[in-house]
Order: C-alpha cells, then structure tokens, then sequence
C-alpha cells in the first residue's frame, strides 16, 4: 500500500478548507434569480444613460464647462465610465444567458447513451495531453481521468515536450519517469481489463440470440460491477493524500466512478432479489460498458526527437507536430542533424503507424476529467443538427480546498468564468478555453495551414500567433462555417496557481493577444455575413467584450486611480450603474460556493494585476508593430514558490502609495467622492498585498528585481569563444591529431559556408592590390 503519511502543504489563513467539489448538474434557477438577473441589465443601462444625461449634458447645455480641461476631463471620463459599464453589461448579459441554459438542460439519462454507443463503429478518439516539465504526479492524475473515461475507442498520448537529451541528473529522472508512466497505467489496467474481457466472451455466448437473460449471467455482470467497483476502491485507498488535488482525484474520479458502478450492481443484485431480469441486449450494453472503461491504448510521443517536426516552443505547435502525422504511416531515418519522419506507404514497412480518429480531446496536463465526459460531449456532437459542432467543452472549475488565498481567488475568479462561458454559449459567442475539448478533427482540417520549413512541411491547426491559441483558433473556426457549444454541466477541473509568481505568468499570458485577434474578428464577420448567416449584435459585443476588455479595463482602472478628475463628474447614476454588478457578482460567488465578501478580495486581487494586465496589452502592442511572435510561457507548476519580477511586486505598494495621498488632498478638498474611491483603493490593495503576496516574499522578490538587474553575467564574448576554439585545434595538431572528417554530415548539408571567408578575402585582396 502507498505511504500516506505525507503531509499535506501548510494552509494560510483565510484558506478554503471544505475540500467538496460542486455538483456536476447546475442547480436550476428560481423564476427570481433569473427575473432579478433582468432587472440588474435594465437598471445598468437606465443609470448610464441617466448619467450622461443629467451629469454630462446638464454641464454642457446648462451649466458652463468654464475652461477646454474641464471639457477634456468630461469626455474622458465618461469615455472610462462608458467602458467599463459596457463590461458590467457584459457579464450580466452572459451571466444572464447561463441562468437560461441551467434552466433548460434536461441530463440524458443512462440508458439512452449506453445504446447510442454499444456496437456501433466509428466511435474512437485520441486524448492528446501536452506536458512540458511536468511533476510525475501531476501527469498521472491527468492520465488516469482520462484512460478511465467509458469511450468505446480511445488512445491516448502524452506529448512530452521536454528536451529530449537533458543533461541535468534531476531532468533525465522527471524525462524518464515521464516516458516510463503510460506503461505503468497501462499494466495497471491489464488486470481489471483482462477479467472483463474474458467475462465479456462468456455473457456474448449466453445472450447472443436469447430472448431473455439467464439468472447465472445476470448474476456473472453483477459480480464484475461489484468487481470493478472494488477495484477503484482499492486504488483509491492506495493513492497518497498530498494535497486538495490528490483528494479530488481519490473522491471525484476514482470513488465517483466507484459509486456510479456500484449503484448499477445494487440495480442488477435488486432484479436477482425480484425474480426480474433486464433485457439480453441492455445487459450486454452494461457489460461492454464495462470493458470500455478499462480499456485504453497509452502511449509518449516526443516531437522534439524529430527534426522534421517544428520545434516551436509553445502548447499549440506541441498539438498540432502530433496532429499533422495522424492517419498516415511514418519511417523513422537518421540523418546526421537528427531523426527525421518520412512518410511510407500502406504496404510498407514502419516504425510509426499514427491512426487517424474521429475526434481529439486535447486536455492539460493539470487537468481533470469526470466520468462520462467523453461519452456526453460526443453524444451531443452525433444528435442531428449539430454536424457544424465543431469544439465541445465543459469551461473547467477550480479545484476545492486550496491552501493559499491567492490559490483560493484565482479559483473563485475561475468558478465566475466558468459561467459567464455558458452564458456565451446561449448567444452564439462561445470561445474554446483550451485546457479541455472534444474537437471534430474534420473542422481542423478546414482550417489547416501549411508551409514548408527547411524542406519539410509543417502544418498549423491550432494557432500560435498568439500566446491565447484557442481564442484565435476560436475565430478561425468560425470564419469556416463551424460553431462552438460549452456543455452546461461541470465536468472538467484545472489547477489554479499556488502563489503570485506563478499567477503572474499565467494572467500576463492571458492578456496578451486579445487585441492582436480583432481584425480576425472583423473579417469573420464579413464572411459570415456574405453567406448570409444571422449574426446577433449579442454576439458581437460578447466576442469584443472577451478579447479587448483587458485593455480598456486596465487603462480605464489606471485613469481613475491616478487623475484627480472634477468632483462634478461623479454622481448617484455612477454607483447605481456599477451596483447590479458588484451585487450579482457577489451572488455568482455564492453560488459557486464561495463567500459573497469575496467580492472585496477580488476588488483587491484585481488591483495587485493591474500592472500585469498592463503588461500583457502592451505585449499584445508591441507584438502588432514588430510583427513576431513571442515566446510561449508556461505556467509554473513546483512545490515551493515561484519568485514573481520585482516590478510587478512594486507595483501594488505605488498603488497604496497614491491611494493614501489621493484620499489626503481630496479630504482636505472635501471631495468626499473621490476620498471615499481613494480610500477603499487603498484599503483593499494593502489587504490583497498582504494576503496574496505576503509582506516578506514581496520584500524578497523586489531586493532581487534590483540585484538581478544590477548583475551582469560575465558571458564571454564571440571572439573569446573562437579564439578558445583556435588555440583547441592548435593544441590538437601539435600532438599530431588530425580532425576526423564529418563526412556524412557534409553529404547531407552541403556546403554551408554561405558568407565569405575574411582571412582568405584579404590574402586575395593584398595579391591584387597593384603595387
């Protein structure tokens, strides 16, 4: 048995501690929640529009603006109102949208989805899991919730993307442990799989033809429920409890598979006791159901060991070197720069035979699946009238009982997007998320690009423009006549970042690219309305709403908090304008099983980002101007913290800073408005400082911020570096050693001295030079 002693990671204070996951099936909303959700939009846009009418027009009709930075004061101003109650509008409306989906979703019950898929072909799937640098334990967890989904045909690979000749004695044992994990899953299913399949031949000669079940088979197909079921109890008890993530895999994905098989068994155990039996094909479908949860095909799959892959470091080029090779039959060929894949026929020999499947899942490395993801999302993808389905996906949810604050909000912010997306999903505006979906591998053939890199052809599905592939990707689709569903349950959970340097990472990457893809956006919609498709003005304000609101947000917040704007500016309609958000926010978190004071840390949370956000819209310009790609970064994953830039860090204390002295002058000003505004920025900030940052790690992070800005490494130059390398091959023909020819490498490249040679141009030179 696995030692279980680990200790689970100290938890702060304020932490979540109910370690409980959320039901799978939203709870339906009350006529109330969903009549007060309409009252909250019309009083939103009621107060904007008393706003300008009576602050703005009131001063320019009535009043007298008195002097140009007055009137330039006011245009801003309400330019910055305007934006972000466009936003507000925005959530309510999408929040709106989901109340109406979790309303109207009626769950397919049981038996239907055993019928749509018992012995009907076609049915298969590849899970594709991207992992770079990965802790082993994390992979697992992933792997298993995926090679124990009931799909009739699944394959799944792990995409290491890790170097795949480390030096480092701790990377080649994380490579290796990598490598060496589908093997180990797979022999641990062999078992459980073994016994089904062999019970499976026994029940299809004793039911094939008959018109009713015999008792000794229905008590044969009891026993393996019973038997499966005891099996994932085991491996549950077994399993180390380090942390919230190892609880939820033990009590969602192991027991909860555990407890749905043996709620079949008390079913089958109940017709024995009644003398009843189900009928010979149900009963085989719950025995092949069987069989199909236990089995699966694992296996690694290294791009980076291939030099005719593209080497890209980012998730989607990871994706799309694996998706390029499917459905054909490959020969691996060394060269002297590397193996590269070179295509082979049908009747040829090979080393790789990659089959093409019906549908991929892609799925981070971090992430969950619950049960019957697979066979729910599929099954609506083959109802009659989805065939433009082209990505289905269930907008992952926060892991529960996370042992920092920081983890806590960031999953409290993901449970409120988690939402907002199926609110999407109700006007037509979905976006692909990307830690999870179920993709129609006919919809990436649409919008397939190709090019050939160093004689080799790389094809691009996925998108890495920007560091926001599935968003792009998102509005390719679209562009091709394809649509996008989010699935109104919760089936799918991810790992929110554990301290603010990670968080960092994640929200700059984020931010980055949203405005790089509008133009897209612009032509999709030209497309779709020179095929005269209904295109609702909803849509097109959530689309905009979801990739550009960073920007305006980030410098709307930076305007308000550092220009002392008129006091006659701010009035009553503001507040009531920004009411039914805040208010209807800090209900979703309720709903979501937070607190609505949550509402407050977020407030704060939000400002310690605002840098970042900054940040990430800046890239985003930045990037449109040079016309280049920047670098993917991932997410940190590791057990200790993970330093954040001292910038970043100092960012939130000059927040705190002029929020003090803002609330100072406008105190003495008695401008009580802007006091109040100043004081609550400032109170929250010092909070969200110390709860998520910590006072002593931010005081660490900024003393190296400046330390490593200050140090410069001592890299020796390319002089140093050829003239290390002269006086190595001297060294050598002294002592008689002759370089041994790399004539291989020279048949394969050719001559690669494309420049000219200096020493040899100026021995010409001085031979020519007339005397």
């Amino acid at each position: 048995m696995a030692d279980k002693t680990a200790k689970n990671p100290k938890r702060q204070w304020g932490a979540e501690r109910a370690t409980a996951p959320m039901s799978i099936k939203h709870p339906v909303p009350s006529l109330r929640k969903i009549v007060v959700g309409r009252i909250a939009i019309i009083v939103t846009i009621f107060a904007w529009f008393m706003y300008v009418i009576t602050t703005i027009m009131r001063e320019f009709i009535e009043g007298d603006p008195g002097s140009l930075r007055y009137v330039l004061e006011a245009v801003s101003y309400v330019a910055v109102v305007t934006a972000l109650t466009f936003s507000a509008l925005m959530y309510l409306l999408a929040r709106q949208g989901a109340l109406y989906r979790f309303r109207d979703h009626i769950r397919t019950p049981r038996g239907p989805l055993d019928q749509h898929y018992d012995g009907a072909d076609g049915h298969d799937i590849t899970v594709l899991i991207p992992s770079y640098k990965e802790e082993l334990d994390v992979i697992a967890k992933t792997v298993w919730s995926a090679a124990l989904q009931e799909f009739p045909s699944k394959r799944i690979v792990l995409l290491i993307d890790d170097p795949p000749n480390p030096t480092n004695p701790d990377d080649i044992a994380q490579l290796n442990a990598a490598r060496d994990l589908p093997a180990r899953i797979a022999a641990a299913l062999d078992e459980p799989r073994s016994r089904l399949e062999h019970t499976s031949a026994v029940v299809h000669d004793e039911l094939e033809g008959a018109e009713t079940a015999p008792r000794d088979i229905l008590s044969l197909v009891a026993a393996d429920y019973g038997y499966a079921s005891e099996w994932l109890e085991t491996m549950a008890c077994e399993h180390p409890l380090v942390d919230h993530t190892d609880a939820f895999f033990v009590e969602r994905v192991l027991r909860g598979l555990a407890g749905d098989l043996k709620l079949t068994k008390i079913a089958l155990d109940g017709a024995l006791d009644q003398q009843q039996s189900p009928t010979p094909t149900r009963l085989l479908q719950l025995h092949n159901r069987l069989v199909r949860i236990f089995s699966a095909e694992i296996m690694v799959f290294e791009r980076k060991a291939y030099d005719s892959l593209s080497h890209e470091a980012n998730k989607a080029m990871n994706l799309n070197s694996y998706i390029g090779i499917m459905g054909k039959r490959w020969r691996i060929e060394k060269t002297p720069s590397g193996q590269v894949l070179t295509e082979v026929g049908a009747h040829s020999e090979c080393d790789l035979d990659i089959p093409w499947t019906k549908y991929l899942l892609t799925l981070d490395a971090d992430s969950m699946l619950l049960r019957d993801y697979c066979v729910r999302l599929v099954h609506v993808l083959e109802e009659p009238g989805n065939e433009r389905i082209a990505v289905i996906q269930t907008p992952y949810s926060s892991y529960r009982g996370a042992p920092s604050r920081i983890e806590r909000m960031a999953g409290a912010t993901t449970d409120l997007q988690h939402n907002l997306h199926q609110g999407m999903s109700y006007y037509n505006a979905t976006f692909w998320v990307g830690a999870n979906a179920v993709i129609r591998r006919d919809a990436l053939e649409d919008i397939v690009e190709k090019q050939t890199v160093g004689g080799f052809e790389i094809r691009t599905y996925v998108q890495d423009r920007t560091v926001i592939e599935d968003t792009e990707s998102s509005i390719d689709l679209g562009t091709h006549g394809w649509t996008l569903l989010n699935y109104p349950e919760r089936l799918s959970y991810s790992a929110t970042p554990p301290d603010f340097g990670s968080l960092i990472v994640q929200r700059r990457r984020w931010a980055n690219g949203g405005l790089l893809i509008l133009p897209k956006f612009a032509r999709q919609l030209r497309e779709r309305r020179y095929r005269r498709d209904r295109v609702l003005h909803r849509e097109i304000w959530l689309r905009i709403n979801y990739m550009a609101s960073i920007a305006w947000a980030s410098a709307g917040l930076v305007f308000l908090l550092g220009y002392p704007y008129d006091s006659r500016l701010l009035s009553p309609w503001v507040i009531l304008a920004a009411a039914p958000y805040f208010l209807c926010m800090a209900s979703d978190l309720k709903y979501s099983g937070h607190r609505r004071t949550d509402i407050f840390r977020i407030y704060g949370f939000n400002l310690v980002l605002l840098a970042v956000n900054i940040a990430g819209v800046v890239k985003s310009i930045q990037q449109a101007l040079t016309n280049t790609k920047i670098p993917f970064a991932r997410t940190p994953k590791v057990q200790d913290r993970t330093a954040a830039p001292g910038i970043y860090v100092f960012i939130p204390y000059v927040i705190v800073g002029f929020s003090v002295l803002t609330f100072i002058r406008d105190y003495q000003a008695e401008n009580w408005g802007n006091a109040i505004f100043a004081a609550t920025n400032a109170i929250l900030c010092t909070y969200a400082i110390i709860a998520y940052i910590g006072i002593r790690a931010s005081l660490v992070d900024m003393v190296l911020g400046v330390v490593n800005w200050l140090y410069v490494p001592d890299v020796p130059s390319r002089r140093q570096l050829k003239k290390k390398e002269e006086g190595e091959r001297a060294a050598r023909r002294a002592k008689g050693a002759s370089e041994p020819v790399e004539w291989e490498r020279i048949l394969y490249d050719g001559d690669r001295r494309l420049g000219p040679d200096v020493k040899r141009k100026n021995d010409l030179r001085r031979r020519i030079t007339p005397r």
